[in-house]
């Protein structure tokens, strides 16, 4: 009774002793690589590899290459933070180090490897023609003659491409998502799609007017997790991978997420019907995960507008002073920030400010920043043209009384200018309010990038689109009703 006793005791602490190894071996694979904190970027809105989970309103990013990153983290040792971006902008991010490295069923092609470091493929993939069904497009050869849907920045791009230069006649048309190159195949405006075979599975199943057909694959091609160049996480990565690999993990993954259909209930594959086809009983799960993209907008038109109206009004005053440097640089400010497109100044501010400074700006730090510039090089003409216009009696009594600058600026002459221009801010407002999807580019998850998302997940473009336009469309009545309230409201006071 006492050698079992021994011989149980012998296994607990063999058995203690073997997981505090493997802790403390997985504590050493985060220590020594200067961080506890490992960051993913990637593009959500590509099921099954990468999607938002909608239900019951939650943001909580899941899919096949979440599982692998989270398996990826627990085996080293490391915590999980999860970042998104449009596709085309995940190089971008990885080359300013905004994260440690991306997992977007990406391929390692020669072009990207110039730029950044791959692991080894943890996933075969083939393309496919998506086409109406009934075309009959089963071969590169058969694009002869056609119009091409492609996602812009991947190796689906790069591969039509390659397949235009082989068969005359081919138009390519690139798009930043795959659903909206999906609606443009149903719109009639292009004839066909490369798409990713298992992705293309579940627009087939959702549209039941489309077909896909595998294209016949020239050479290797698959997913891998890419890192910055020079990175000293490629080489642990591929080590768990090669383990995954081996003791099945992947293959479980893989029949998790690619052997079910991730096609929502409510996308039967019922005959299509003429005309739009619209069913927003689809949406219907969903709409608390877009409503709550509301107060993310209204908190960034808010910031937006309030710096903007407070950066305008120093511009503008800078342009009335009458130092020449000073209105020279107001100016010169005012016709940069006018001459560039917003979308160009939103990248800029996005990923160089981490290259330049140092500082992890976050995407919504960064969309704040960048319409403040922007609404306060427009708004400081505004309000030149509101103080030009108060009568200069004005200003003159004030002067003869004694009354400093800057306080008759204050006091006098800026509550009647904005008064007179109030229907221009609220008009700047307006258009900030409707702006503001710009800032989904980067990641924000406001109402047209929930809409978005919901689309992605559904396999459908039409009706989370129209309800997010709905909600924009009841945003900008309220303020134009309360803007309308403030105006009668002040004339009685006059």
């Amino acid at each position: 009774m006492k050698k079992k006793k021994l011989w149980l005791s012998t296994i607990l602490v063999v058995a203690l002793v073997i997981s505090i190894i493997g802790h403390s071996n997985s504590l050493k694979a985060a220590s020594s690589l200067g961080k506890d904190t490992l960051t993913m970027i990637t593009s959500p809105d590509y099921p099954p590899y990468e999607f938002y989970d909608t239900k019951g309103g939650d943001r909580q990013i899941v899919g096949f290459d979440i599982d692998i990153a989270k398996t990826l983290a627990e085996k080293l040792g490391f915590k999980l933070q999860i970042m998104e971006s449009d596709f085309n902008g995940l190089i971008p991010a990885l080359q300013a180090n905004r994260a440690d490295f991306v997992m977007a069923g990406m391929t390692p092609t020669p072009e990207r490897q110039k730029n950044i470091d791959f692991s080894i493929i943890y996933y075969e993939a083939k393309d496919t023609i998506v086409a109406p069904k009934g075309s009959n497009l089963k071969q590169p050869q058969d694009l002869l003659g056609k119009k091409v849907g492609v996602q812009l920045g991947t190796i689906q791009e790069q591969n039509a491409q390659k397949i235009a230069k082989k068969v005359a006649g081919i138009q390519l048309k690139q798009l930043n998502r795959v659903p909206e190159v999906v609606q443009e195949i149903k719109s009639g405006r292009i004839d066909a799609a490369i798409v990713e075979d298992t992705v293309a599975k579940g627009f087939a199943q959702a549209n039941p007017d489309l077909e896909f057909n595998t294209i016949p694959s020239e050479e290797q091609s698959g997913s891998a997790i890419a890192f910055p160049k020079g990175s000293s996480f490629v080489e642990p990565f591929n080590k768990v991978l090669q383990e995954m690999k081996n003791d099945g993990t992947l293959n479980k993954l893989v029949t998790k997420w690619f052997s079910q259909n991730i096609t929502t209930n409510s996308a039967s594959s019922t005959p299509t019907k003429g005309g739009l086809n619209l069913d927003f009983t689809r949406i219907i799960p969903d709409i608390p995960f877009i409503l709550r993209g509301i107060p993310l907008t209204l908190l960034f038109t808010l910031l937006s507008v309030t710096l903007g109206l407070i950066w305008g009004t120093i511009l503008s005053l800078l342009k009335i002073l009458g130092i020449k440097p000073l209105t020279w640089v107001a100016n010169a400010y005012t016709s940069v920030f006018r001459g560039t497109p917003l979308l160009l100044q939103l990248a800029l501010v996005y990923y160089a400010t981490p290259q330049l400074t140092g500082y992890d700006i976050s995407a919504l730090q960064a969309g704040v920043l960048t319409f403040t510039l922007n609404s306060g090089a427009y708004m400081s003409e505004t309000i030149r043209g509101g103080i030009q216009a108060v009568d200069k009696g004005q200003s003159e009594a004030a002067m003869s009384m004694g009354v400093p600058y800057w306080l008759m600026m204050w006091d006098v002459i800026l509550p009647q200018a904005l008064k007179n221009i109030l229907p221009a801010l609220v008009n700047e407002t307006i258009g900030l309010l409707k702006d503001s999807a710009l800032v989904s580019t980067i990641g924000v998850v406001e109402i047209l990038r929930s809409a978005q998302i919901v689309g992605a997940n559904k396999y459908i473009y039409f009706e989370p689109l129209l309800f997010a336009g709905l909600i924009y469309y009841v945003l900008v009545m309220g303020m134009t009703l309360c803007a309308s309230a403030l105006e009668r409201r002040l004339r009685e006071s006059e």
